[in-house]
Order: structure tokens, then C-alpha cells, then sequence
């Protein structure tokens, strides 16, 4: 059996058909369209929602995250 010594080849060839197995799939079948379920959830909900979950954090844990 031949030795694998050359992992970094192997990881190489594996990058390119996994790229070029997304590339050929975004061209072929498309990307699909993001729904917004909430049209009312916005920016600035979603940064509210990161100030509480950031708050939740510091409470449970007795010190703020640097970022959640």
C-alpha cells in the first residue's frame, strides 16, 4: 500500500472538487430565495436581541461575554 505521507495534497484535491462541486451546484440549481417570516423583525430587533442575550449572560455568569 502506498504511504500517505502527503496529507497536504490530499486536503488540497478535496477543497477543489468540494469548490467546484458548490460552484457547479450555485450555477445549475441557483441558491434559494430567504424568506422573511417576520417582516417586522429588523436590525435593530435583531440588535436588541443581542443586548439581552448579552444581559441574560452576565447574569447567569457574574461577567460580560466580549461578544455573543
Amino acid at each position: 500500500m502506498k504511504n500517505l505521507s502527503n496529507g497536504e495534497d490530499i486536503n488540497r484535491a478535496w477543497e477543489n472538487i468540494k469548490e467546484s462541486m458548490k460552484t457547479s451546484a450555485k450555477e445549475n440549481l441557483g441558491l434559494p430565495e430567504l424568506k422573511q417570516h417576520k417582516p417586522w423583525f429588523d436590525k435593530e430587533c435583531v440588535g436588541c436581541s443581542g443586548k439581552r442575550k448579552q444581559a441574560n449572560y452576565a447574569v447567569g455568569t457574574g461577567s460580560m461575554p466580549k461578544q455573543i
